[in-house]
């Protein structure tokens, strides 16, 4: 059953989406955080610490969302402030003086834009993120499970490989961002994030991505359960529109069938099962870098890059 670029993008979106935290807590053992950046502060938006996988110290980090609304706000919705960056970098270069591969999980629409991190040097961190980890003498692994959004993704995933979960988007820019610089109109979303190329298919086709990992059988068959419920709940609401009826069960934004699709698709799944996929992939990864020296890691991260586009 195909699924449009925008649906991809409301299910990236999807409330009950597992977060950062959530696959943390179902693939390591162990995780113990650290916090700070030494210059200026603590960022709640990024999530970081070193943990064991299968027996192998790794560093962990991620862009975390949040889950209720409490969470979301403490969390900034998964925009980091450049301590954030500076963060990662941190655990990062200590990743590289220990030998320890480092695993990224990536989840937000953007690095967050506001004055106070305008001040700090949003830029600068992020820029010093893509210079640093080219150069990182150690594995580095990046993986989009939700939204990845412009630099503020980026930022984490200069890596020898980067996966990305089923229906995830990657982007340089929202479809709604897209839309209304372009064609100064948002309702034009959905042919936006078609002309992106955002999803998980179009940026493996690209070789942007060296994977795309299934969740497990429970979530696949959730999905087709979550695409009918779609076109269920589209038809409802075109019957209302006509009879100019107005619905209070919308969202703010006024999309009544992410919020269906987040509960059919992801509510209630064992994530232990639904993650079995992704384990095994990052044994494998692990299994095959981890041996490599460090001069081979860097030429060959340096070469993934140069070869994107050409």
């Amino acid at each position: 059953m195909k699924i449009s670029a925008y649906e991809k993008v409301k299910i990236a979106r999807a409330k009950d989406r597992p977060t950062s935290i959530a696959y943390i807590k179902e693939l390591f053992d162990g995780f113990l955080t650290f916090a700070g950046d030494r210059r200026y502060g603590d960022d709640k938006a990024i999530i970081s610490g070193i943990a064991s996988f299968e027996g192998i110290p790794c560093t962990v980090i991620g862009l975390e969302k949040g889950t209720d609304t409490k969470d979301k706000i403490l969390r900034n919705f998964g925009s980091a402030h450049p301590e954030g960056y500076r963060k990662a970098l941190r655990l990062m270069k200590q990743a590289e003086k220990f030998k320890r591969p480092v695993i990224c999980f990536i989840d937000t629409s953007g690095a967050f834009c506001g004055i106070g991190a305008e001040e700090r040097g949003q830029g600068q961190a992020i820029a010093e993120n893509l210079m640093e980890m080219m150069t990182l003498k150690t594995p580095v692994l990046s993986i989009l499970i939700g939204e990845g959004g412009s630099g503020g993704a980026l930022a984490l995933a200069v890596a020898d490989q980067v996966w990305m979960m089923e229906n995830s988007v990657y982007s340089v820019i929202s479809p709604e961002g897209c839309a209304s610089i372009l064609w100064k109109d948002s309702g034009k979303n959905a042919e936006a994030a078609e002309c992106l190329k955002i999803t998980d298919e179009d940026l493996l086709g690209m070789d942007v991505i060296e994977k795309i990992i299934p969740f497990g059988k429970s979530l696949e068959k959730s999905e087709v359960a979550n695409k009918e419920t779609e076109d269920a709940s589209q038809k409802s609401t075109e019957k209302k529109e006509n009879a100019n009826l107005k619905s209070d069960d919308q969202n703010d934004d006024g999309d009544e069938i992410t919020s269906l699709s987040t509960k059919s698709m992801f509510a209630g799944q064992e994530l232990s099962d639904s993650f079995a996929p992704l384990r095994s992939e990052i044994r494998k990864f692990l299994d095959v870098q981890i041996k490599k020296q460090p001069s081979e890691l860097v030429r060959e991260r340096y070469m993934r890059f140069r070869k994107i586009g050409n």
